[in-house]
């Protein structure tokens, strides 16, 4: 279990919402007017550390601020599909615009004769994109609270400690394949593609760790957007043991307490349901794993694999998802190249069966080095009734600068049945009952070529190029001009 903030670059289109800033504006309150208080005292170490604010008696108060610009370029957006779909809507599918964010934040840590510490943070996100983006919003933004969150850890004679922590914070579970993205970005908050926001908007985690064991008891609820507030609850556990001589093997279960979140599905008589709280009692239980298997001329070898299984009785649902990784370092080989292949599926809903078989992705991390499926086909599609193969080689010409390309052959799992959420949903033949999915598995092929440089300690910049050729299922769906999909960015984020 990892417990921090990350730096989205490709939305995941989830069921998430944004709350009232104001629920935690008390709690800020007084840690800034604490920290003033505290501040008014310099100490020596500021001298050679003007972010280090305070630190004195056991007690130490710093301040944080990130800033990122990004400039994003797209032509043919969605395959231009939007020309059929939705010819009177005026939408554009050529899109060029900036997106800006900035992220101050504060914290301290207190640490007592005892060796128990009280610790926390509190941070703010300003968001804003300057022109049209992908989704057709732009010359918007917004400033969201993003951490407002305190903890407290022990350690014990057996060398065993727990952390306790209550507020709004970052929870990252195993590999991000279920619980990653804890808030929303874009639409009204301005920032796409960027996504700077990442804390859930209440989050209460016990963490147990012990020699190489770590157990995560956690109740999280997303930060959704206001007009697609779906009440999500959810809680469970993650248990994980961390080899000594590298990998990982660990273990989530999520269960859903609340939400009034839909699922389609697929009904044999009447076609393309959608099912009110479906989304209210379902469970997922996931296996995570990574491993250097080998020894000698095979030591740079490694594996991982994840599985996951997914149920809820109310709805008689019974899903699944999995991803199988093998990649090889060329330690000394020039620039360092890795080699990765992996082979990604979730299950989708059988449209010949009364039961629901769609997986729910719920947060996952949607970024291309993680669970995105497809650099641009995860603007479309999320992980549901999707699978795709994954080749990706990373470059190192220098300790500062990496090249990786990434390709993905993205497919369907289910014929006829929703990709998403009901996209490629039409009339029948005749006007029949309606038709939704695709006909043809193929749904795109994805090719990304991204450079990233470390201009300095603060300082990183970042600069991509992808096309995404559509394939026959999407051609078929509205047959005529498919264009290929083609886009480009180039940002910087400071750390200060």
């Amino acid at each position: 279990m990892v417990v921090q903030p990350c730096t989205k670059t490709v939305p995941a289109v989830l069921y998430k919402h944004r709350p009232a800033a104001t629920r935690y504006l008390g709690v800020g309150v007084v840690l800034a007017a604490g920290a003033a208080a505290i501040i008014a005292t310099p100490s020596a170490a500021q001298e050679t550390d003007p972010w280090l604010l305070y630190d004195e008696n056991g007690t130490t108060v710093r301040a944080t601020l990130q800033f990122g610009a990004n400039l994003v370029s797209e032509a043919d957006l969605f395959w231009n599909l939007s020309e059929n779909a939705a010819p009177g809507s005026g939408f554009d599918p050529d899109a060029t615009w900036l997106e800006l964010y900035v992220t101050p934040g504060l914290e301290f840590e207190t640490t007592f004769d005892s060796g128990n510490q009280v610790y926390g943070r509190l941070s703010a996100v300003g968001s804003y994109t300057l022109w049209t983006d992908a989704f057709d919003t732009g010359d918007t933004g917004r400033v969201t609270l993003e951490e407002a969150y305190v903890g407290f850890r022990t350690g014990f004679a057996d060398g065993a400690a727990l952390d306790l922590s209550f507020g709004s914070r970052a929870l990252r579970l195993g590999t991000g394949m279920l619980i990653s993205d804890g808030a929303s970005d874009g639409f009204d908050r301005g920032a796409l593609k960027f996504g700077p926001r990442r804390a859930w908007e209440i989050a209460a985690i016990a963490e147990l760790s012990w020699d190489d064991y770590t157990g995560t008891l956690f109740y999280i609820d997303p930060r959704e957007h206001d007009d697609s507030d779906n009440g999500n609850a959810l809680a469970g556990f993650d248990f994980r043991y961390d080899d000594p001589a590298g990998g990982y093997l660990g273990l989530t279960y999520v269960s859903v307490l609340e939400s009034d979140a839909p699922y389609p599905r697929v009904d044999p008589v009447t076609g393309l349901d959608i099912v009110p709280g479906a989304r209210e009692g379902t469970n997922t239980l996931a296996l995570y794993a990574r491993s250097n298997p080998f020894e000698g001329a095979f030591e740079n070898v490694f594996l991982t694999g994840d599985l996951a299984y997914q149920w809820n009785d109310s709805i008689d649902l019974t899903a699944w998802a999995g991803r199988v990784q093998v990649g090889y370092t060329f330690a000394d080989a020039a620039w360092t190249p890795t080699l990765t292949y992996s082979y990604q599926s979730f299950s989708g809903d059988d449209p010949d069966t009364a039961a629901l078989e769609r997986f729910d992705p719920l947060y996952y991390d949607g970024s291309p080095s993680a669970w995105a499926t497809g650099s641009k086909s995860a603007m479309v599609f999320i992980n549901s009734n999707v699978q795709s193969h994954n080749l990706a080689v990373s470059l190192q010409p220098t300790q500062r600068d990496t090249i990786t390309f990434r390709y993905a052959h993205v497919r369907a799992n289910e014929l006829g049945s929703p990709i998403q959420f009901g996209q490629a949903t039409r009339p029948g033949a005749g006007g029949g009952l309606l038709q939704t999915g695709v006909d043809d598995a193929h749904l795109s092929d994805d090719f990304f070529i991204e450079y990233r440089r470390i201009i300095n300690r603060n300082t990183f910049l970042s600069a991509g190029v992808s096309v995404a050729v559509p394939g026959e299922g999407i051609r078929n769906v509205f047959p005529g001009s498919d264009p290929n999909w083609v886009g480009g960015f180039l940002n910087v984020v400071y750390n200060f």
